[in-house]
């Protein structure tokens, strides 16, 4: 069985294509950035993942995700392996999409979003907040 189950938000705007052909369908990409449970010191902190959705699940992206957004999804990890120009097998992993929905209400994540403008803004005397990350 191959089946992954995943918590985070968008770590940027998806891409959305259509495929060509009679009866386009929507194909969107995305990258999902999912919380550790357990933190090292020292260590990342969040995990990242390459997403993909295809047909009413791409369409749904299109239509109301965007960076920030906290999803809740299901899907199969696939392998995409290929040899580069230069001879060399890269190996690459993506999450295929077969289910998701919202993992906060609309209020919550408009919230999250003014709290992550708000940290980006300068103070009076123009200076940068300090990020989190670095006072840990």
């Amino acid at each position: 069985m191959n089946q992954i189950i995943l918590m985070g938000r968008l770590t940027r705007d998806p891409e959305i294509r259509y495929s060509q052909g009679a009866s386009p369908t929507a194909i969107a990409r995305f990258s999902l950035a999912a919380d550790r449970r357990y933190k090292r010191e020292n260590g990342p902190t969040a995990d990242f993942f390459n997403c993909i959705a295809f047909g009413k699940q791409a369409e749904f992206v299109e239509r109301y995700l965007k960076q920030g957004t906290k999803i809740l999804l299901t899907g199969r990890m696939e392998n995409n392996d290929y040899t580069n120009r230069d001879g060399v097998k890269v190996h690459s992993y993506q999450v295929t999409v077969e289910s998701m929905e919202f993992a906060e209400s609309k209020r919550a994540a408009e919230e999250a979003q003014e709290e992550r403008r708000r940290r980006e803004q300068p103070d009076a005397d123009g200076v940068l907040p300090v990020r989190e990350a670095l006072d840990a």
